[in-house]
């Protein structure tokens, strides 16, 4: 794992939705949900594309999950785990905000 790398200022996130960003060559879809930053890899494995930051963010079984935009699996925020098909999952990396910037480590 890298050391974290600022991205950008909270105020260039949207809340409760998601933004792409380009972090040491990795596509990282951000998700700002009650002043917490989620990262997770921008690549939709079942669609085949990057999308995964126009995904639909919300709560299924008590989870944070985002909704794949192409075919809709649910993929749990904090883990990266698909909830709908099982040994499926999405690299997820470490993020923090401070002072108002959003660092992320991939």
């Amino acid at each position: 794992m890298n050391d974290f790398v600022k991205v950008c200022s909270t105020n260039d996130l949207v809340k409760n939705a998601g933004v792409a960003a380009l972090v040491d060559g990795v596509q990282v879809a951000l998700f700002y949900i009650d002043e917490e930053v989620f990262a997770l890899d921008n690549f939709d494995p079942v669609g085949k594309a990057y999308v995964m930051s126009r995904g639909m963010i919300g709560d299924l079984k008590g989870e944070l999950m985002v909704a794949a935009p192409l075919q809709k699996q649910h993929y749990n925020l904090k883990t990266g785990v698909c909830m709908d098909i099982e040994g499926l999952s999405i690299p997820t990396y470490p993020a923090k905000i401070e002072n108002d910037q959003v660092f992320v480590s991939c």
